[in-house]
């Protein structure tokens, strides 16, 4: 049996079809203009961005001149790169001008797409912002878009794990940044702990395109950024209590991998207090007294640093460092650390520089 909602989507298609057909007008007129733009010399086209800002500064907005921003823009792709964009790839793009997300399959194109959206908000001068999982792929795509912009007359900029205040400063002032979401989010926090507005390398925040919306926006957003502060070095502390683990048999501790927890069991820790005992940390009597709360700190990372986390997994160690995995893509995220000592407990476990 088909019901009524069946039948009129058979008619009339979803209301996402609905929507994507409401796009083919423009797409029409898109099209229309591609005889009189593929006209143009490399220096006429190129002079068309002047003449889009001299159009918006006289009031027009960024819809008024959607279709000739489009147009130009996929003739510069077609000239740069070789590559033009489909109409499918058009409407993608007024998607997201539109500032909604337009899912599209590996393979069709989303970097391409996005060069239109791009180009046509960069024009108002105000920056854009083209936010990726990983560095490599901002260097890759700023360094390959990046030519299409650059033909029109736009600068690019990269924000990547490294650079210093004032080459930060210097991506972000440009027409179009590209930039992961974790270092534009640290750039943001550190700007709101500056003590004066021209330390600050952002310059606002007026339209940005998120490639990967649902990890960056509901896995990655499940990781909360935190700034530390410095801390007393007691890097010793670290990893005398490391040396204890290895000692300790698996009665000595319970392990749940589901809750990503560990916890020292009775015989564990009175075996725990005899090694801390005759090491000279344990104050009192007993290792739950007040002031051991540091040392049951510690020694709770190191415990977690041995059985909860797993090399080449979890993290991998190069250039004497412990480097975060990302569990949802697999991707290595330098620069980031694990809280509250947890990563220092792995330092000292992997025999790095803690």
């Amino acid at each position: 049996m088909v019901s009524l909602g069946g039948i009129a989507r058979k008619l009339f298609g979803s209301s996402n079809d609905r929507r994507v057909r409401s796009y083919k007008s423009r797409v029409d007129e898109i099209n229309a203009l591609e005889p009189e733009i593929k006209a143009l010399s490399d220096e006429a086209l190129r002079a068309k961005t002047v003449e889009f800002r001299e159009q918006l500064a006289a009031g027009k907005t960024l819809d008024d001149i959607l279709v000739p921003a489009f147009a130009v823009a996929r003739e510069a792709a077609l000239r740069v790169l070789g590559l033009r964009p489909f109409d499918v790839q058009l409407i993608g793009g007024m998607i997201l001008h539109e500032k909604s997300i337009a899912e599209m399959k590996t393979g069709e194109g989303k970097t391409l797409v996005a060069t239109l959206p791009v180009y046509l908000n960069a024009l108002a001068g105000k920056g854009v912002h083209v936010v990726t999982v990983n560095d490599y792929l901002a260097t890759r795509d700023s360094a390959q878009m990046g030519r299409i912009y650059g033909f029109l007359g736009l600068s690019t900029g990269v924000i990547v794990h490294g650079l210093d205040d004032d080459q930060r400063r210097a991506a972000y002032a440009s027409d179009i940044t590209y930039a992961t979401n974790n270092e534009l989010g640290f750039d943001y926090l550190r700007d709101n702990m500056k003590y004066e507005r021209n330390q600050m390398v952002q310059r606002g925040h007026f339209f940005a395109i998120v490639d990967e919306v649902d990890s960056i926006l509901v896995d990655e957003a499940r990781t909360p950024l935190i700034i530390s502060g410095p801390l007393d070095d007691r890097s010793d502390l670290y990893t005398t209590i490391d040396a204890f683990i290895p000692m300790l048999d698996e009665a000595d501790y319970e392990i749940d991998e589901k809750q990503r927890s560990a916890n020292f069991s009775e015989v564990g820790t009175e075996k725990l207090e005899n090694l801390l005992r005759e090491a000279g940390l344990l104050k009192g009597e007993s290792l739950y007294d007040v002031e051991n709360v540091a040392i049951v700190h510690h020694i709770n990372n190191a415990l977690k640093a041995h059985k909860l986390f797993t090399r080449d997994k979890d993290y991998i160690v190069r250039n004497d460092e412990i480097v975060i995995i990302d569990e949802f893509t697999g991707r290595m995220m330098p620069g980031r650390r694990y809280s509250e000592g947890q990563h220092q407990a792995l330092e000292a476990k992997e025999k790095v520089t803690i």
